[in-house]
Order: structure tokens, then sequence, then C-alpha cells
């Protein structure tokens, strides 16, 4: 696939190992948060390298300096419940940050997103919001996302995921070009529809890592 230009995919070498480890069946539910966590200050790191600054002047032990202040503020947008998991690690990096959650599941017959929760204040309080979700599939749930925090009042938003299919990015770069997508792999393919009993189920990304929510929290 030609990679849109709003696409980056890190390749630091500890994102790649860390990957790896992820993807592996072997590895147990408290090995898997810890990974997502670690993940997700990396590329939130990567994602955040654009963030508006303006003049502070501080005073060390010998003179004053002028450094830089971050000027934007950031919401971090977890989209439920598999995005839970990237949240600790960006707060950690950006304990100023707020946190609104927006629930969203996809029906397993259509694909298509259905919203259960929205927990936004009234008006947008950030300049910056970044979507957290480990998986960009189909792309319904990020788009849904997007068009949730448009219709709040966000000016600038950027999606933050781990893994993603062609499908997913095409779908959400091409209905919110605007929206930068910052991702570790871009896998091959989804599942398509399961043509006997055993296949897996339709809109799963492969190679991919399974379902994130599920191995996150132990309920594969």
């Amino acid at each position: 696939m030609v990679i849109p230009p709003n696409v980056y995919v890190s390749r630091h070498p500890l994102v790649q190992h860390k990957l790896t480890l992820l993807r592996n069946i072997a590895t147990e539910p408290k090995k898997f948060r810890e990974l997502i966590r670690e993940l997700a200050v990396l590329l939130g790191y990567e994602a955040t390298q654009d963030l508006r600054l303006c003049d502070h002047q501080v005073t060390t032990p010998l003179a004053q300096v002028t450094g830089k202040h971050l000027q934007d503020k950031i919401g971090l947008v977890p989209i439920l419940r598999s995005g839970l998991g990237m949240v600790d690690g960006i707060w950690e990096m950006m304990p100023g940050a707020e946190v609104w959650h927006i629930g969203l599941y996809r029906d397993h017959e259509t694909l298509q997103p259905v919203q259960y929760y929205n927990k936004l204040p009234i008006i947008p309080t950030v300049q910056v919001c970044l979507i957290l979700d480990p998986m960009l599939a189909t792309g319904g749930s990020a788009v849904a996302t997007c068009q949730i925090l448009k219709e709040w009042g966000a000016k600038r938003i950027k999606f933050v995921g781990i893994i993603a299919a062609p499908e997913g990015i095409m779908r959400l770069s091409e209905e919110h070009p605007d929206v930068d997508i910052h991702i570790a792999a871009i896998d091959d393919h989804l599942t398509p529809p399961p043509s006997k009993p055993g296949d897996p189920p339709e809109g799963y990304i492969v190679p991919g890592l399974g379902d994130a929510g599920d191995r996150q929290f132990g309920t594969a």
C-alpha cells in the first residue's frame, strides 16, 4: 500500500523489540499490560514532537535562563476498553494532561462502531487531543471518535495506536485526512468473514496480536 502522508510508522528499535514481545501468544496479561504501557510512552513521545512551546524564564542555582514551556494543553481520549492500557504511560510523561473516556464497541455483525459512553466536558478545554487505541483494524471506532471530537469542537486531533491494518489506515485517512496517525506497525490485512466453524472472527488484524482488550484484562 501507499502510506498516506499523515501516517507515521515508528522505526525505533525499542518499539520494534517490544512489539514482537507483545505479539507473542505466550505473553501473559501482566507482561502484556506492561508492554502496552511502555509502547504508549515511546509512541506518545514521537506523536508529541510538534507541540507548541513558549519562552519561560527560570532561575537556576547560578543564573537566570530562558527555557521553554509547553503551550498546548493535552487531552487523552482512550477508546474503551483496550485504549485504557495506553493512558498511564503517556500520563506519566505528561501528568498535566486531561483524560476523557469514549466507549465504543464493534458490532460483530455489521463491524460498525456503537457508542455507549461519552465523558467529554461541555466545551473543549485543550488544544490537542490524542486518541488512544492499540488496534486500528476496520477504522470504524477511530473514525467515529474523530467525528465525536470534531463535533465537540476539538481543533487538533492525533491517533496513537500500536498495530494498524491497511483497511483501517485508508478509511481513517480518507475520512479525516487532518488527523495524524502514529503507530508501531502496519500489518497485512483483516480476516474475512468465517467460512467454517473455528475460523477467526471477521475484521481481526493479521498477523496482529489477537484481541488487545482480552489479552490485557485476561478475558480471552
